[in-house]
């Protein structure tokens, strides 16, 4: 029976001593180690990703279009931009300088005041002369006076003989009076046109004191000012000056050019040329011969050769440098020929890279490589026949680590 109780009790559940249940485990390690591996992954994404390298940019230009063709060159040739009209403005007489009126780089139109010298002196002649001619006026108004009186005078001699109330030389004295007072008024006349012309000499005094511009042009040279003396002539390395200033007129630039008596041959008048100034290097200007001076430099062995330009533009100053070139006479081109059309670009956009000539064009900050087919550089330029098109955007000195898809920020050259 004890047997029987001591096994019941071995077989009842105790509720009070039950065994918890084991833990759960926790999440916080791998979020951290998830979290660790992003920002790992970040940083080196971060670390290897591409930088966009700034690079200068340019557009792509149409440079020709059209079916005929591009005449060439048969010679080259320097010169410098000459001036036909140029004068340096004096006075004709020798004063001080009162006023200048004019500076460098002003234009002026023909027969504007450019200077005035001190006129005392003209000033006190033309009063000297209008006195004169108003004394001339009042001589010549008596002799007429006394002419009237004489004629009247005679009149009545006259009558007087011709009743024999008086003698025959009283006749003969009253024409003689009338005649002397006749050559008077003739003498005081001729005063009055000598005093008119007196003054109209002071007149002319008091002008040469105004120095006026020749022609109109532009000043290139202010040489005095107020208080020097000036001259028509040299004085002898005084301290007197022969000009007010230099006015050049710019309708009248052209070239001049000397060029080798050995191939004058290749110039006649009347053929196109393309002008280049050394200022603009880019800048191709249209001109034409002019005529070929008929007589040669023996000591440079040079024939000198005068040169129109077909455009005018405030940009050509006198005795800028300039390079010519004489082109050939064009040859027609066929009626069917297809139109050309070429790009250019700046030469240093064109580099060679795997025995190609390549550029980089940029669209949406990405650098695209592109071969071309380009002519020798030329006044800093390259003429693109294929692989380009107008308006497109070309990276200048491409940098050698720039490749075909690589990141770029652009800035206008």
């Amino acid at each position: 029976m004890n047997d029987s109780s001591s096994l019941l009790s071995e077989l009842r559940i105790d509720r009070g001593s039950r065994a918890a249940p084991p833990p759960k485990p926790s999440r916080w390690p791998w979020a951290v180690a998830v979290l660790a591996l992003l920002v790992a992954a970040a940083t080196v994404a971060w670390s290897f990703r591409e930088e966009a390298l700034p690079v200068r940019t340019a557009t792509a230009q149409e440079i020709a279009a059209g079916s005929v063709p591009v005449a060439s060159s048969v010679l080259d040739a320097s010169g410098y931009v000459t001036a036909r009209r140029i004068a340096t403005v004096s006075s004709k007489i020798t004063g001080k300088v009162a006023e200048v009126l004019i500076e460098e780089g002003q234009a002026v139109e023909e027969g504007e005041l450019l200077a005035r010298l001190e006129a005392v002196d003209a000033q006190a002649q033309l009063a000297l002369g209008e006195a004169q001619l108003a004394a001339s006026r009042s001589e010549v108004a008596r002799a007429e006076a006394q002419l009237r009186l004489a004629e009247q005078t005679l009149v009545r001699q006259r009558d007087l003989a011709g009743r024999k109330l008086v003698a025959q030389a009283a006749l003969d004295q009253a024409v003689a009076e009338r005649d002397a007072l006749a050559a008077q008024l003739r003498s005081a006349r001729d005063g009055v046109r000598v005093a008119g012309q007196s003054l109209a000499l002071a007149r002319i005094g008091l002008d040469n004191t105004e120095i006026r511009a020749p022609f109109a042009g532009v000043i290139t040279v202010k040489a005095a000012q107020p208080g020097e003396m000036i001259s028509p002539v040299s004085a002898g390395g005084g301290f007197t000056r022969t000009g007010i200033g230099t006015v050049v007129d710019m309708d009248s630039l052209e070239i001049q050019v000397d060029v080798n008596e050995s191939f004058i041959g290749r110039v006649k008048p009347g053929q196109k040329v393309e002008a280049v100034l050394n200022a603009y290097p880019e800048w191709r200007i249209p001109a034409e011969v002019i005529a070929i001076v008929p007589t040669a430099d023996r000591s440079k062995a040079t024939v000198k050769v005068r040169i129109a330009f077909l455009e005018r533009d405030a940009r050509i100053v006198p005795d800028m440098g300039v390079r010519v070139s004489f082109l050939a006479d064009a040859p027609e081109a066929a009626p069917s020929a297809a139109p050309v059309t070429a790009i250019s670009v700046p030469a240093e956009a064109v580099v060679t890279r795997d025995g190609a000539e390549i550029v980089y064009v940029v669209r949406e900050n990405t650098a695209q490589r592109r071969e071309v087919s380009a002519d020798p550089a030329r006044d800093g330029r390259r003429r693109i026949a294929r692989g380009l098109a107008a308006g497109e955007r070309v990276v200048l000195s491409p940098p050698p680590e720039l490749k075909d898809g690589g990141k770029v920020t652009e800035a206008e050259s």
